[in-house]
């Protein structure tokens, strides 16, 4: 391959050369410059100028250079001028052509193409002619910089293999974003149940008064109240012996409004009135009025709305016990077995807790009154049984329905199958969910009510005060003798049932000498009024005040009553 530089065509070999540069592949540009010194100029090779020099685009005279002494010797050589793409050369010293980089001639005419011959560079030897068959003298090694080339830059590492690294990294960044916001959203979900839960039940005990902190004063202001508001669902059970004789009886009351179920036991000796306004014991009540008639003077002495009887005989009681599949209850007492034909034969019934009876264990201890008892005693014996049947009983109206079917008792005609089935289910949910308690009333010894013993049952469980009479109904009056004469007492109710007023007994009291004629409501004041006219007190003895829960007007008679007047 021929050099690009030629030093021309028998020219003078003691030219100045100087390096104008360097071509596209890296090698040295010279160009000749003339023995005399002559001011620089700028090399433009756009501008117009006159002569024979160099110009790609137009004609115009060459300028002479400054010599160019690459090796600082002091001494100046003549570098011809060279074409690396027409491969002309200096012509016997005469002015070499110009650098054609596109191997255009001058503007004057297209020159002609000469052979190319090797340029003449300092410090080497001379040019070989052309017709010598030998290769080009060898170049010194050259200290290049690495912003003369351009290098490809190669890969360092497999692409395949960073794609899958980098696939990998974002795939678990990727899981590792998406579980947190999944344990976010389960965290957030989680504290918004947290609060629903806490809310309601603040409100559930808020609305069943029950919520820790209120003032007792803010909640005996709004008892009243709330209990005369309240729904109650009554009805009456009354358990007959049929082999010994006698009978207990109980209300089974569901307080629809507060969620509470209560068994209220109504001792035998409870002073009610019978259909004619004779008074008599419960238990008379129950074996001669039958169940309507009780119903009625119980509805009359504690102010209830009772909506049907249950009449449950020890064999039904046992049955029942057997269907529900035993029951669980802690016993007070040994209660031996009623068909022991020995003595000394070992209880039926173990006194204990968690106890399971059966059907027959169930009738005996219910039924069971040691001697010396108190009819109470055996009455809340009775209580316990019920409530743990209520514990077994299916809370599925259905299931509980099918169970009283079972039975195949004959109910009261006001009370079905499946009304008394739908009750005991909502009473047994209350008393599986531990909303349900057994109360007794207290009742004195003449079977009269304390109103201040029968509050936290009468107005608390049945409704508060006593229910007002329906228009046309007869006024009840509760009669307290404190005239110190106990004849005193009967008198004033014959007087009272003859002028069509209802008499409850209150019993005796300690004697006072003014009698009083009590009402509570502002429409009760002209009955209270007519009251003390039939008793024949004055007018004056009528005042506002607090009477018995299950009265309208309450009396008390003083040692000025003088039923000779009435």
């Amino acid at each position: 391959m021929n050099d690009r530089y030629d030093a021309g065509h028998g020219g003078d070999q003691g030219e100045q050369y100087e390096l104008v540069g360097y071509d596209e592949y890296g090698r040295p540009v010279y160009r000749p410059v003339a023995p005399q010194q002559a001011p620089q100029q700028q090399y433009d090779p756009y501008a117009q100028q006159q002569g024979y020099g160099y110009d790609p685009y137009a004609t115009g005279s060459r300028q002479p250079a400054p010599p160019y002494d690459p090796y600082g010797t002091g001494q100046q050589q003549a570098v011809p001028s060279y074409d690396p793409y027409a491969g002309g050369g200096p012509q016997g010293g005469a002015p070499a052509q110009p650098y054609d980089p596109y191997g255009q001639t001058a503007a004057s005419g297209q020159q002609p193409r000469v052979a190319e011959q090797t340029a003449y560079i300092p410090q080497q030897a001379g040019p070989a002619t052309p017709t010598e068959d030998t290769a080009p003298p060898s170049r010194p090694e050259r200290d290049y910089h690495t912003e003369q080339f351009a290098f490809v830059e190669e890969a360092d590492g497999d692409p395949e293999d960073v794609i899958d690294w980098l696939n990998f990294t974002e795939n678990r960044t990727e899981r590792r974003e998406e579980a947190k916001r999944r344990a976010r959203s389960r965290l957030i979900a989680l504290v918004v149940v947290l609060a629903l839960v806490a809310v309601g039940g603040v409100g559930y005990l808020w609305y069943a008064g029950k919520l820790p902190g209120l003032s007792t004063s803010h909640s005996k202001t709004g008892t009243a109240t709330a209990a005369g508001a309240q729904n109650r669902d009554v009805i009456v059970v009354h358990l007959h012996n049929t082999k010994k004789g006698g009978t207990a009886t109980a209300l089974l009351v569901d307080n629809t409004t507060t969620k509470q179920g209560t068994t209220v036991l109504l001792p035998n000796s409870l002073a009610v009135t019978d259909e004619d306004g004779t008074s008599t014991t419960l238990a008379k009540s129950v074996d001669e009025d039958g169940s309507s008639g009780t119903r009625d003077a119980l509805d009359t002495v504690l102010g209830t709305n009772i909506e049907g009887t249950w009449r449950l005989d020890t064999p039904y009681l046992q049955n029942l016990v057997d269907l529900v599949g035993n029951i669980e209850i802690d016993t007070n007492a040994d209660v031996p077995d009623p068909d022991a034909k020995k003595k000394g034969t070992a209880p039926l019934v173990h006194k204990g807790s968690d106890q399971t009876l059966s059907g027959k264990m169930a009738v005996a201890y219910a039924t069971y009154r040691a001697s010396g008892e108190a009819q109470n005693a055996q009455l809340e014996r009775f209580g316990q049984v019920m409530q743990g049947v209520l514990r077994k009983m299916s809370s599925d109206p259905t299931a509980a329905t099918t169970t009283v079917q079972t039975l195949a008792q004959i109910l009261d005609p006001s009370l079905t199958d499946k009304d008394l089935g739908t009750f005991l289910a909502k009473l047994a949910d209350l008393a599986k969910g531990g909303d349900y308690k057994t109360a007794l009333l207290p009742v004195q010894g003449d079977g009269t009510l304390s109103a201040q013993a029968a509050a936290s049952v009468v107005k608390d469980v049945l409704g508060g005060t006593a229910k007002s009479p329906d228009q046309g109904s007869a006024v009840r009056v509760y009669v307290e003798n404190a005239s110190g004469v106990k004849d005193d007492t009967e008198k004033a109710r014959v007087v009272l049932l003859n002028g069509g007023f209802t008499f409850l007994g209150g019993g005796t009291a300690t004697p006072t000498a003014t009698s009083k004629v009590v009402y509570t409501d502002a429409a009760d004041k002209q009955n209270a009024t007519e009251v003390a006219k039939t008793l024949g007190l004055p007018t004056s003895s009528v005042v506002k005040g607090k009477t018995a829960s299950n009265a309208d007007v309450s009396v008390t008679l003083g040692q000025d009553y003088k039923p000779s007047s009435s």
